[in-house]
């Protein structure tokens, strides 16, 4: 690290009083983002997916299992892979145990991938995870909320994706999309984020942005670059020469 300013705590108490009116004004106007977004229009669905669950197949209406909010990840994991995304499984690691809290808010919360089933429940074994995930693999679910691609999409370099339209080299992106189911079972998309607004769901990124160093990815060629699914860290360092 560059060398950085040591002061008395007196002086650090005046930079920290200074930046906590910042942090303040950052929370006030992130709520009131959180309300934007709840106030954002809804779009009818039309369509009412099968999925593939352990449960057997079970239709979107039905994964809302009781509840009027559905709050699904789009997980990257295609039906020809052999595991899921790196990044993805990053992000699920801190999905472990938030199901039942979500649950009491009335919210049902699941991953949702292309890939078969007995893959999707094989990995999910491996990574020791706990939480719901379905496959929509035969259905137009993931085509539709723009996280999976044709090959000619990506040849003509014309993906829609985070509501643009540009070149994308996977076949498979990352996403989360909400939706609302009424008293007479009408289903309503609500909302969908992609990329960098899937920050929000990062716990550990969420620790990083507290400490001195940060998310330190400013020297890689991508940011997440550093990523490895949570039982390849010892390969990697192995590989690397890395002790720590």
């Amino acid at each position: 690290m560059v060398k950085h300013p040591v002061v008395s705590r007196e002086k650090w108490l005046v930079a920290r009083q200074e930046l906590l009116r910042k942090e303040k004004a950052f929370t006030q106007q992130r709520d009131q983002l959180s309300q934007d977004r709840r106030e954002l229009p809804w779009v009818k669905m039309e369509k009412d997916y099968v999925f593939d669950t352990p449960k057997g197949k079970t239709t979107l209406s039905d994964l809302f299992d009781h509840r009027s909010q559905l709050l699904v990840y789009h997980f990257m994991f295609g039906q020809d892979w052999e595991e899921g995304c790196p990044s993805c499984s990053f992000l699920a690691d801190n999905f472990n145990g938030i199901d039942i809290h979500l649950n009491h808010r009335d919210v049902t919360f699941l991953a949702i991938s292309q890939a078969p089933l007995a893959k999707l429940e094989a990995y999910q074994a491996r990574m020791s995870w706990t939480f719901p995930w379905v496959s929509s693999l035969g259905n137009d679910f993931n085509p539709d909320f723009h996280v999976s691609f044709t090959s000619e999409e990506i040849a003509k370099k014309d993906v829609y994706y985070n509501y643009q339209k540009g070149p994308q080299s996977s076949q498979e992106m990352p996403g989360a999309s909400v939706f609302f189911k009424d008293e007479t079972g009408i289903i309503y998309h609500t909302y969908s984020t992609y990329a960098r607004g899937l920050d929000i769901l990062i716990g550990a990124y969420n620790f990083l942005d507290l400490v001195p160093k940060g998310r330190d990815e400013d020297h890689l060629s991508w940011p997440m670059e550093w990523v490895r699914h949570h039982d390849k860290y010892e390969d990697a360092q192995k590989k690397n020469g890395c002790c720590h």
